[in-house]
């Protein structure tokens, strides 16, 4: 049985509403988490993003996905902001579909708030990029590291 999930889902447009449909953020990120949680996603627009991005991690770009974790136990508590134009310009240029690069992101972040890490080294990074592949395809998407096809 998976983990308790407590969700709050936010968009700084309603527009984005129908691509990211409650029930599959919950799914997504339900199955990669290994503890009860309380997690709020926003969705946000590029100026957002890139104001969060340069205000907490001092990169002044908008990027895919940001995980503002707080605490880990007994219960995972974070933040997911994942910058929708950022998000649909990668899912373009790799040619996924929009909602598998949502999924992929949304369980990266997931990880992420539980201590995942793929910047402290190529071993933790390899692990994490292999438990993500694991999760999205038990839930029926593609592995997200390999190549698309052209």
């Amino acid at each position: 049985m998976k983990p308790a999930l407590q969700l709050s889902l936010q968009f700084a447009d309603p527009r984005h509403r129908a691509e990211l449909p409650r029930h599959r953020v919950a799914r997504c990120v339900r199955a990669a988490l290994e503890a009860p949680a309380q997690i709020a996603v926003r969705l946000v627009g590029e100026d957002e993003g890139r104001a969060i991005n340069r205000d907490y991690r001092g990169k002044d770009y908008a990027t895919n996905v940001l995980t503002f974790d707080y605490e880990r136990e007994p219960l995972v508590v974070a933040d997911l902001v994942l910058c929708a134009p950022v998000v649909e310009r990668e899912a373009r240029q790799v040619r996924r579909p929009l909602a598998d690069h949502y999924a992929h992101l949304l369980v990266h972040g997931t990880l992420h708030a539980q201590g995942w890490d793929h910047e402290t080294g190529d071993a933790d990074a390899e692990a994490m990029e292999a438990r993500e592949t694991e999760i999205l395809l038990a839930l029926g998407f593609r592995d997200p590291y390999r190549r698309a096809r052209r």
